[in-house]
């Protein structure tokens, strides 16, 4: 008799989890509550229904997002197959027909003989137990509340996360030096610090916010701001406050000394570190609603960062997502007591898990379909490198030490530093996507030798 798994969630990483389980024997539950319970942002009740882009992104092999996607095509993911049969001209990324994409993964998921879809709403955890041998929740960032409020039981109320509010970061090697220096507060100048530090001129400062002011923000849907702005100020809404008010907050200079001259600064943006290698720094407390190209524009006036290069745009957006650095395994298993006592394990897959991003939810799915797989047959699962762009962000999003998690998608500053270093920007990514196809290859052959390639 084969296993079952109960899928909830029919979403991209939801269907991609349920087409790998069905294409290795293993029968699937999947329950879906849309049409009959819509969300806010969906219109149909298709599986992996894309309701913002209908963009995947680059596919420009040195890329981060383009190793992304070799990594589902190498591991015959079935979404990245049907994205390539519907796509539409982007130029060097991979966009799709949405319509024809989602009906093709609609089709695929209702006709495959181990897979029942249930269309409704999945409101208790504990009760999906009876009849399955695992549950994948694959719900997604518009997780209904009968059901967060059954998985808090899972993972406590703190761990439980309803909007993105992520300041932007940016590569470090992307940042001037020359202007910047690395201090903590109420340290001596030149001591070091855990903090790079951008500091302000007053001429600097009122020409930043002049046009901070003036930027174009997103336009929120209702849905969007009902929690959001109480519990964490965008730098621009501080800033509508008074002029002043960022240099009294996030931008105070108390305790900073600028090296260069030997005074405390305007103002000043503190940058911290986002990652153990140091590759890429988090704008400390520059939580924001402007456009993408606004920040870029924007954020290029802080003293520093007139070349930087965003690993991450800043967003704020009702996003459900748990806090994976202290719930998941690297197999994307929910490991807390109350989920010990439900008598079969929980993995948690997609934007739930913590990633953002339409292929990461895609690759998501598929890592969890291998875990689930290997656990049931009794096989070790073989350790998916951290040399790749995946690796690297699973090994990110499920470490302990990783403090504020908010969701991230895959990008070169999370990648292990090359050694020898590759000062060229150009060979560098070049040489990160030669290091992360080679421990593909090899993370391959090893699955295939552990017979969890189907």
């Amino acid at each position: 008799m084969s296993n079952t798994v109960t899928i909830v969630g029919a979403g991209l990483a939801g269907s991609e989890a349920a087409l790998n389980l069905a294409s290795r024997g293993i029968s699937v539950r999947l329950v879906e509550m849309r049409p009959a319970h819509p969300t806010a942002v969906h219109h149909t009740g298709d599986a992996a229904e894309l309701v913002c882009s209908n963009s995947l992104k680059s596919t420009k092999p040195d890329s981060a997002a383009g190793l992304l996607k070799a990594e589902l095509a190498t591991l015959g993911s079935p979404l990245i197959a049907a994205a390539k049969r519907h796509a539409v001209a982007a130029g060097g990324a991979l966009a799709v027909d949405r319509v024809l994409f989602s009906q093709d993964v609609t089709r695929q998921v209702e006709e495959h003989p181990l897979i029942a879809v249930e269309r409704r709403e999945a409101t208790d955890i504990p009760s999906l137990a009876a009849g399955s041998d695992a549950i994948v929740l694959a719900s997604g960032p518009l997780t209904s509340d009968a059901l967060s409020s059954s998985l808090m039981a899972l993972t406590g109320r703190d761990a439980l996360a309803f909007y993105d509010a992520a300041a932007p970061v940016v590569m470090a090697d992307s940042i001037d030096f020359g202007k910047v220096f690395r201090q903590s507060r109420y340290e001596d100048a030149g001591a070091g610090g855990d903090y790079l530090n951008a500091p302000f001129t007053r001429e600097e400062y009122d020409a930043f916010i002049e046009q901070l002011l003036a930027a174009e923000r997103v336009i929120a849907k209702d849905f969007e701001t009902r929690e959001l702005f109480q519990a964490c100020q965008p730098i621009e809404e501080i800033a509508r406050a008074g002029r002043d008010a960022p240099r009294f907050g996030t931008l105070k200079p108390v305790g900073l000394t600028d090296p260069r001259t030997g005074r405390r600064p305007w103002a000043a943006l503190q940058l911290r570190a986002e990652d153990a290698h140091g590759a890429s720094y988090n704008l400390v407390g520059f939580q924001t609603n402007l456009t993408f190209p606004e920040q870029r524009r924007v954020f290029r006036m802080i003293p520093g960062l007139e070349e930087a290069e965003f690993a991450r745009y800043g967003v704020m957006h009702r996003n459900t997502f748990i806090d994976a650095p202290r719930l998941l395994d690297r197999r994307n298993r929910l490991v807390t007591p109350q989920a010990d006592v439900l008598g079969v394990p929980v993995y948690v897959a997609g934007q739930l898990a913590g990633t953002e991003g339409y292929c990461e939810a895609i690759r998501s799915g598929l890592h969890v379909a291998l875990a689930v797989t290997a656990d049931l047959a009794g096989i070790a699962l073989p350790e998916l490198p951290t040399e790749t762009v995946f690796g690297a962000l699973l090994a990110y999003a499920t470490d302990p030490a990783t403090k504020d998690y908010q969701p991230m998608h895959v990008n070169f500053g999370l990648m292990a530093p090359l050694s020898p270093p590759v000062r060229n920007k150009r060979a560098r990514y070049q040489a990160y996507a030669d290091r992360a196809n080679e421990a593909l290859a090899g993370y391959k052959e090893a699955l295939a030798e552990a017979g969890l390639l189907p």
